[in-house]
């Protein structure tokens, strides 16, 4: 650690001794109606910090150049419209930087702009529970390693999962519950070896190269996105540049990538971006009985079809390969991972596209995309391939998703109506053996499976500003309908209202609530379930949309120089959701463990609720600083076999992070991230059940008794992650070199214990010659999550 941190000092402070302009760097761009995207003239545009400025010409083009190297604010200010301050533009000599400036008319008529645009993204139909997280926030995030869903674990409501996942946890909801989109298009997962039944898992799939900024919502989703529960993420990608072609190579923690970005015609740009993962040579010198390897492809075009269209083409993919290291040291720790986690290769895309086309009065979007999975896990006893006798588990799956959906934003008077229509049809294949653990022994599951779904949706939203923009209200309807079953087929039950209002009670004060109904399908892991007898077991059993019900309210307190101080509260009911019948627990404690989730018999049957309060202070950029604290108190409960209420997995009740840091001159920036977690519930193992030697032999884990659920609890977790950033400005060249220490000072929390078997001097297992038929146990502490982790990375592009 000491001479990494020494190695990394050199390095830095002996590239160069100041950093070269050569120039300067320019931020050019056009002013657009965010409406129509028809150019507004004459809009003022600033950079307060640098005491520069411009006016945009007729056609609302501009041009600032000579700028020094860093991040600027730049704020643009038109009569009629809102006053638009754009955060933390990153300005090199590599590139312009090339802005596409959307505003909002100001509905507030008078002879002078008066009205300024919250500097925090807010909608009438979301005037809560949204946050936007810029590039810069991504880039330089402590503890991210350029991962955007631990970069999402910084923000207030959003519970970080265990050590070695990123598991998107949010006000006290699993990690199944929530959805993603790419400009416009959803995409089902984002993460290498995903969790089929949920979403998260050990490795990002987005380079966050790619990413301009992120909306995540946890509440008042607009109506043109369903399906989700307790959160949606909405991504903007960057656009490739006009101007010339640039590289951007990149080496971090456990993977290098080479972006490529620039013009591909007159009228398209593009960006693309390979990923490639070194992590099975890093695992096999650490001796690690696994060796994980990634590969992902992104790409995105941009075509111009005149004044009016425009076409998007977006796609990503990963092949992810998995295999153990059997020669690795036989720790009594390896030798429990090497006995129960199978080999599981997998891969994913997912591809769209999105027309535009804008008009006076509003815009008409178009897309449509196919996304795929392909989920593969197989175990031999001992780890033995050469008979079939060995055979614990052969599981193949695969899912097909082909969408649509037609949208149309228009404004009518002061008036914002939106509506579409989406559809979507689905494939979803399931060849399952295994020999599985159940509450009353071993359980052989063998069957084939092969679905086919469609669905639709309807939606539609209106909103309206009163009183001079004092009052803002929205209200949105929605409804969804699948032919899975007569009953889920029926778009009266699926009905999903959501109101939304925003008052300004002060100047700077707003008190803001929303209301909704939400739907959510459930994973196709639960719908393609077959009994012995090939019937659907959990169409018959009654499975329906999951429903849940949100009401949150705040207050909203903005500062001077772009800060702002926010309170929430929020309270979440479930209805309907999967209850898993062999195990006796409710679908929504599960989702945060590597494999596959809902692959059995499951009914309606659980019901949940999840409520608490957010704080949030947060300071952008300003004159070098930024920070933000937020603190969340969150209860999560579900039902129980018997009706009770009992503490879910996700109920950590306390979440306080502050991360924060300091920009200079010459290219240095330093930040720090410190999280409190408190400690997650967690069921105890099934010691007699677990040791006998069938159900070790089969499954190489203890088996949870969930007649205990969640009825103890780790320690409290928590961590300083700090991050160092040294750049350097070439003509046409830009180096970065950073620190990221996780873990700065080593905390080690306290975690659910390992559950082994004793073994020989040869490995094998020992009999308890007190109860036949059973193995010799004890517990080890599970002490991963406590490694103080250094990262050197380097950036350069050209």
């Amino acid at each position: 650690m000491r001479s990494l941190l020494l190695l990394a000092a050199l390095l830095i402070s002996g590239l160069s001794p100041s950093p070269s302009y050569a120039g300067g760097g320019t931020i050019r761009g056009r002013v657009l109606s965010a409406l129509s995207h028809e150019p507004l003239a004459y809009a003022d545009v600033t950079i307060p910090a640098a005491q520069r400025g411009t006016r945009a010409a007729d056609d609302g083009t501009f041009t600032l150049t000579d700028l020094a190297p860093g991040r600027y604010n730049v704020q643009v200010n038109l009569l009629g419209y809102k006053r638009l301050t754009l955060f933390e533009l990153d300005v090199t000599n590599v590139l312009p930087v090339t802005l596409e400036v959307l505003m909002d008319e100001d509905v507030v008529k008078t002879d002078s702009v008066s009205v300024t645009a919250s500097p925090f993204r807010r909608t009438a139909e979301s005037p809560v529970s949204v946050r936007s997280i810029g590039e810069s926030e991504i880039q330089r995030f402590p503890g991210g390693d350029r991962d955007i869903s631990k970069v999402l674990q910084g923000q207030p409501g959003v519970a970080p999962g265990v050590s070695f996942r990123n598991d998107i946890i949010v006000r006290g909801g699993a990690p199944n519950e929530n959805r993603f989109f790419l400009d416009g298009i959803e995409v089902p997962n984002i993460n290498h070896f995903a969790t089929q039944g949920s979403s998260g898992g050990p490795v990002g799939m987005i380079d966050v190269a790619f990413i301009r900024d992120v909306d995540l919502f946890t509440s008042a989703f607009p109506a043109a996105r369903g399906n989700a529960l307790s959160s949606v993420l909405d991504f903007r990608m960057k656009d490739g540049n006009s101007q010339r072609a640039v590289r951007k190579f990149t080496v971090g923690a456990s993977d290098a990538a080479l972006a490529w970005d620039g013009p591909l015609g007159r009228n398209t740009t593009g960006i693309v971006s390979l990923r490639r993962s070194y992590l099975q040579f890093v695992f096999k010198l650490l001796d690690l009985p696994f060796l994980p390897t990634y590969n992902d492809l992104q790409f995105k075009t941009r075509t111009r079809l005149g004044a009016h269209d425009e076409v998007e083409l977006l796609g990503l993919g990963a092949i992810d390969r998995f295999k153990l290291n059997p020669g690795a040291k036989p720790t009594e720790l390896n030798q429990y991972l090497l006995g129960n986690i199978p080999v599981s290769p997998q891969w994913s895309y997912s591809a769209g596209g999105a027309w535009r086309h804008f008009e006076a009065d509003g815009v008409r979007t178009l897309t449509v995309s196919r996304n795929q999975l392909d989920n593969r896990a197989y175990k031999y006893k001992g780890n033995d391939e050469s008979s079939r006798a060995n055979l614990l588990l052969d599981y193949r799956s695969r899912e097909t998703e082909h969408k649509l959906r037609l949208e149309q934003t228009k404004a009518v008077g002061a008036m914002r109506l939106s509506g579409g229509v989406s559809a979507e049809a689905a494939e979803y294949t399931n060849s399952t053996y295994e020999q599985t653990v159940t509450p009353s022994g071993l359980l052989v599951v063998d069957f084939a499976s092969k679905l086919r779904l469609a669905r639709y949706a309807l939606f539609a939203q209106a909103s309206r500003s009163f009183a001079r923009e004092a009052l803002t209200l929205s209200a949105g309807l929605r409804t969804d309908a699948s032919d899975y079953s007569r009953e889920m087929s029926d778009p009266g039950r699926q009905l999903s209202p959501r109101l939304a209002a925003s008052l300004r009670v002060a100047p700077r004060l707003t008190l803001n609530a929303s209301v909704g109904r939400y739907f959510q399908l459930p994973a196709y892991t639960v719908l393609g379930y077959r009994d012995s007898n090939g019937v659907l077991a959990n169409r018959a059993s009654g499975t329906r949309w999951i429903r849940a019900e949100h009401a949150v309210a705040g207050l909203e307190l903005t500062g001077a120089h772009d800060s702002r101080v926010t309170l929430e509260g929020f309270y979440k009911r479930y209805h309907d959701y999967p209850f898993l019948l062999r195990d006796s627990v409710s679908l929504a404690n599960l989702g945060a463990d590597f494999g596959v989730i809902g692959n059995a018999p499951v009914a309606p049957a659980s019901q949940g609720r999840a409520y608490g309060v957010e704080f949030l202070a947060q300071q952008k950029l300003y004159r070098g600083y930024y920070g933000i604290l937020a603190y969340t108190f969150v209860r999560s409960e579900f039902t129980t076999r018997g009706g009770v209420y009992a503490p879910s997995a996700w109920d950590n009740r306390h979440l306080l992070s502050f991360t924060g840091g300091k920009r200079w001159g010459k290219g240095w920036e330093l930040g720090a991230r410190w999280r409190y977690t408190g400690g997650a519930p967690y069921t105890p193992d099934n010691v007699e059940l677990s040791s006998r030697t069938d159900v070790w032999d089969a499954s190489g884990r203890g088996k949870p008794d969930y007649a205990r659920l969640n009825t103890l609890r780790g320690s409290a977790a928590h961590q300083l992650d700090l991050r160092l950033d040294r750049s350097w400005f070439r003509a046409n060249r830009t180096y970065t070199l950073y620190i990221d220490i996780q873990n700065a000072y080593g905390s080690r929390p306290e975690l659910k214990p390992i559950l082994l078997v004793q073994r020989d001097a040869n490995g094998k297992p020992v009999l308890d010659p007190q109860r036949p038929g059973h193995y010799r146990t004890y517990f080890i502490k599970d002490d991963s999550g406590g490694e103080t982790i250094p990262t050197i990375g380097f950036t350069m592009e050209f």
